[in-house]
C-alpha cells in the first residue's frame, strides 16, 4: 500500500499531534480513535443484534412473523365483519 506513511513521515505526524494536542490530551484522543474504529466496524459488519442479546435466530424469526401476520389478516377480517354488522 503506497499510500501510507513511512518511518520517519510517522515521527513527524507524532509530533505535530503533541504539539497541536499536547500530552494530556493525547490518552483521551486515542480513546476517542479507538471508540469510533470500533463503531465503524461494527457499522460495517451490520449485525442485526447486539452482541450477547438472546434473540432467536432470523430462520425461527420468520415462523414467528408468518403467524403473525395470518392473526393479524384474521384479525383484521373480524374488525372487517363486525363494522359490515354493525353497519346493518
Amino acid at each position: 500500500m503506497g499510500f501510507l506513511p513511512k518511518g520517519t513521515e510517522w515521527i513527524i505526524i507524532l509530533i505535530i499531534v503533541l504539539v497541536i494536542f499536547g500530552p494530556k490530551n493525547l490518552p483521551k484522543l486515542g480513546a476517542s480513535l479507538g471508540k469510533t474504529v470500533k463503531n465503524l466496524r461494527e457499522g460495517m459488519e451490520g449485525d442485526d443484534a447486539p452482541k450477547g442479546s438472546d434473540e432467536a435466530p432470523a430462520e425461527e424469526e420468520s415462523e414467528e412473523d408468518a403467524k403473525i401476520r395470518e392473526l393479524e389478516a384474521q384479525l383484521a377480517e373480524a374488525k372487517k365483519k363486525k363494522e359490515e354488522q354493525d353497519a346493518e
